[in-house]
């Protein structure tokens, strides 16, 4: 049993950043759509967008 958890935390430390970003562009994306909502959809077109092109370039 302690050896799963002792993995479960390796793979959460490798995920925590990556998890982490996520959750700050759906709270930008989510605070520019109260403001204008178009806008809302834009910001995470553009964070999409961004996360793809690096995802992309690290696969090179």
């Amino acid at each position: 049993m302690k050896q799963k958890l002792q993995k479960f935390a390796a793979k959460a430390a490798t995920w925590g950043p990556d998890a982490l970003m996520v959750g700050g562009a759906a709270g930008v994306s989510y605070g520019a759509g109260l403001v204008y909502v178009p806008a809302g959809w834009i910001v995470a077109g553009l964070f999409s967008l961004v996360a793809g092109w690096m995802a992309a370039r690290s696969a090179k």
